[in-house]
């Protein structure tokens, strides 16, 4: 099943799947931006807008911060990794080299998008369709990354980098009292992006025929 040139109708096709192709994981950001703050909140918003969810439920809850707001989070996320070293949950030495440059260096970006799940929004529609009841919260799931994923690639066609991170449930309630968020809404992932200061990591592939299978194509 080898790679073949083919043409779209659309030419936004090819477009849309450049920057599919293209979308990387960047860890060495920096607190800059090449696009303004009404732009960044315009992808943020498009995404909650228009993000398809299982029958319409619309259970994504998303939080954009930028520059001081931003470094709040990476702040949290330090205090509560120093209390599990201080419990002795997490050795002091994987922490000081490992674990807390990484948080440092979120904390250097320019912003975090927190998307959060509103399980709770759930409730009515699953006595209505009860025998889907128990496949709704990962219905919720599922529209969430994708919402992760239409941000992640946007913001990086603007010229960001950014790295997908899963704190939860460590920073939890920190993050639901600095910003007075509704105790339904989950926090599920943060997605911290800035102008890139390095190169991503090598992409490597398993073979595409062990991952797709087509039948009924024509010749």
């Amino acid at each position: 099943m080898g790679s073949t040139q083919v043409e779209f109708n659309n030419p936004a096709t090819s477009t849309l799947l450049e920057l599919v192709k293209s979308r990387r994981t960047y860890y060495g950001l920096k607190a800059e931006s090449p696009i303004s703050d009404d732009a960044i909140e315009s992808i943020v918003q498009n995404s909650v807008l228009h993000v398809p969810s299982s029958f319409n439920t619309q259970t994504s809850r998303v939080v954009l911060l930028l520059k001081e707001e931003h470094q709040k989070v990476w702040d949290i996320a330090i205090k509560a990794m120093e209390g599990l070293v201080a419990a002795g949950q997490v050795p002091k030495e994987m922490y000081e080299n490992h674990t807390k440059p990484k948080l440092e260096a979120f904390r250097a970006a320019y912003g975090t998008v927190l998307f959060f799940v509103d399980y709770d929004s759930l409730a009515a529609i699953k006595e209505k369709f009860a025998i889907y009841a128990d496949k709704f919260d990962p219905f919720a799931l599922e529209s969430n990354a994708m919402s992760q994923y239409l941000v992640w690639v946007a913001l990086q066609s603007e010229g960001f980098g950014a790295n997908l991170q899963h704190y939860s449930p460590l920073i939890d309630a920190d993050i639901q009292k600095t910003w007075s968020l509704p105790a339904s809404w989950k926090l599920d992932a943060q997605l911290v992006f800035g102008v890139p200061t390095s190169d991503p990591g090598e992409k490597a592939f398993a073979p595409i025929e062990d991952r797709l299978k087509v039948f009924g194509k024509s010749a």
